[in-house]
């Protein structure tokens, strides 16, 4: 097991070397995109929406734009990333003539954009923390946590993606009818509550909504005990359902 839990860091190790050789360039969407949607509508349509639920649109917005960078983290890594190593440049063939296995691969894989989710999704805290954007940053640190427990399933979900689909093209599908939905419908833009009974009824099954609601609890400092145990323990059973699947679903790609 301890052997194994090596192999899977080796994984990680060689993604984040291979990652940092172009830093700025993969850090600047993450760090943008959150701040120019908060910038053009916390300021654009913050002008004429003044209270959502007690709080102006930006401090409404901060939370689930946080959380949002881990989902798009995770996801592009584990879809389009991973099926450029896997299709392209061959980098799991040449693993698997190693004592690295399937296992170790899948695991590895879902550990680098587990803990890539978490420190990005500190990094935008950071940022939206110095706009005055969270009643008490001394929460940032728990903000990894909350990115942490996001990314994990939706990095899953982004390797169950890639043993589904033949080429890069198809992930436009993907991200259309399920990650473009998920991100627009889970209580980020306006209030969950809002939203018509079937359609919250299908975002409580994906893990985005959950994460959002950890993340406005630390943000606003409200009910965070209980937030976590219902909402974190219902992203740990997603995890736990979605990397299985995973699994089964990449093993079969990658041993053909």
């Amino acid at each position: 097991m301890l052997e194994s839990l090596k192999l899977c860091m080796h994984i990680t190790l060689r993604n984040w070397m291979v990652y940092k050789k172009d830093f700025i360039a993969n850090i600047s969407p993450t760090i943008a995109d959150p701040a120019l949607i908060l910038v053009s509508l916390g300021l654009g349509l913050g002008t004429y929406v003044t209270n959502v639920e007690g709080m102006s649109y930006m401090q409404f917005l901060a939370p689930g734009l946080t959380v949002a960078t881990a989902l798009f983290t995770s996801f592009f890594e584990s879809s389009y990333g991973f099926f450029v190593r896997m299709t392209f440049e061959n980098v799991f063939k040449a693993m698997l003539t190693t004592p690295i296995g399937v296992k170790e691969v899948v695991l590895g894989e879902l550990i680098w954009v587990a803990l890539k989710g978490a420190v990005m999704a500190v990094g935008v805290a950071i940022v939206l923390a110095l706009c005055g954007m969270m009643t008490n940053p001394w929460m940032i640190p728990m903000l990894s946590f909350v990115g942490f427990l996001v990314a994990l399933p939706c990095g899953a979900m982004g390797l169950l993606s890639t043993s589904f689909v033949n080429n890069m093209n198809q992930f436009q599908t993907v991200y259309s009818f399920l990650i473009a939905p998920l991100y627009f419908l889970s209580g980020i833009f306006f209030p969950i509550d809002q939203m018509s009974t079937p359609v919250r009824a299908v975002a409580e099954i994906f893990p985005l909504i959950h994460g959002v609601r950890l993340a406005q609890a630390l943000f606003w400092d409200r009910d965070i005990f209980s937030t976590l145990l219902c909402s974190g323990g219902i992203l740990v059973l997603q995890s736990a359902i979605l990397c299985a699947w995973a699994f089964v679903r990449i093993r079969k790609k990658l041993i053909t």
